[in-house]
């Protein structure tokens, strides 16, 4: 009877984690598909209700000027600022060239800058590249000196042999035999 209510309780527990589930999914789908959906549809009636208010109109547009300001909303002193006003044009172009010759002088001092840095790190890379030629060099001509003495004490071990080997001999014709050396 334990083990029965035990199940039921799973068996509950599982459909709520299912349900929980189910509505995690759908809030978070609507977060996500939610706003795109809205601004569309905002779109769509937008859309209609200008289709119904407004009827077609038949006009030659490519006469009249791309910007169009109500009346209400146009300001004398924008108008005016699109006249060239000679003073002020000679003053801003002035300004303008000033602001570009700084600009450049600004610029040729940072690359001057960049290339003097460029040419430390050359000469740096430089002095290195001869100190280790210098070593190597060095290391180099230890090596030579260690084959040839290797070579020279090769010579005389070949040497010292022939020599061990002749007196050897010449013991031995003597009489001498090797192990019967006596301690006297």
């Amino acid at each position: 009877m334990a083990m029965n209510q035990g199940g039921r309780s799973s068996n509950g527990s599982q459909k709520m984690v299912k349900v929980g589930l189910l509505i995690l999914a759908m809030c978070l789908g609507g977060y996500i598909l939610g706003p795109p959906l809205y601004w569309h549809l905002l779109e769509g009636l937008a859309a209609v209700s200008r289709s119904s208010s407004c009827p077609l109109c038949d006009c030659d547009c490519s006469s009249q000027p791309l910007l169009n300001i109500p009346q209400g909303l146009i300001n004398a002193s924008f108008t005016d600022c699109a006249k060239r006003d000679p003073e002020v044009s000679e003053e801003t172009q002035k300004n303008f060239a000033d602001l570009l010759s700084e600009e450049l002088k600004l610029r040729e001092a940072e690359a001057l800058d960049r290339q003097q840095q460029a040419d430390k790190a050359l000469l740096d890379a430089k002095k290195l590249t001869s100190q280790y030629q210098k070593e190597a060099d060095k290391c180099n001509s230890g090596m030579e000196t260690c084959e040839e003495a290797r070579e020279k004490a090769e010579a005389a071990l070949v040497a010292q042999k022939r020599l061990t080997a002749t007196w050897e001999q010449r013991a031995r014709q003597r009489g001498w035999k090797e192990g019967a050396a006596t301690a006297k």
